[in-house]
């Protein structure tokens, strides 16, 4: 590797609409990739209509490329807490099925360890009122979404489910993390 590579790490993740998580994942410094897409089902190179058909096994997650010395896979896993909720099985607000699921997918056993260890962090700090359901299990393959569902907050903020749902999550995530702000907030 030369001296002007930058040595970066990939995290993948599921807390609901991919929509949600891309949105704040693209605003956190460290981060310079987020593709929303599949994993962790059964069906070779599922559609988007064919995961919300529920019967791929998939969730949507995002994968998430970042740089460690900048930002921490705990500190990203951290932010994943904070901006969903992951005490509901197969689901995220009105966002129902298995493709809604809170899930971490590793990479490598010591992700594993660190997403253990987090979880039982925010596990004993009671931020949630109810125990964490969160999968964590090892990535098999990530199927990349359709270009639509790619940075889909930032093309269409007039939408009525960004408005509701996607707009509170990263107001939330930019007041918690005001200071690991790519840019200043708008």
């Amino acid at each position: 590797m030369s001296g002007t590579e930058l040595a970066t790490e990939t995290a993948t993740l599921g807390g609901g609409c991919f929509w949600c998580l891309d949105a704040v994942y693209r605003d956190l410094r460290g981060v310079s990739r987020v593709v929303s897409g599949y994993a962790g089902g059964h069906t070779e190179n599922p559609t988007y209509e064919e995961v919300c058909g529920k019967k791929t096994g998939h969730a949507e997650v995002v994968q998430i490329t970042f740089d460690p010395a900048q930002v921490s896979y705990a500190d990203l896993l951290r932010v994943f807490f904070t901006i969903h909720d992951p005490t509901t099985k197969d689901r995220q607000g009105a966002d129902v099925g298995p493709q809604y699921r809170s899930v971490i997918l590793t990479h490598s056993p010591d992700q594993a360890k660190v997403a253990a260890e987090v979880m039982a962090e925010i596990g004993a700090s009671a931020i949630w009122d109810a125990p964490l359901v969160t999968e964590v299990q090892p990535l098999d393959r990530f199927w990349p979404g359709e270009a639509e569902h790619q940075d889909y907050f930032a093309r269409t903020p007039w939408s009525g489910y960004c408005r509701v749902v996607i707009a509170p999550k990263v107001a939330k995530f930019r007041k918690v993390y005001a200071d690991r702000l790519k840019r200043p907030a708008a």
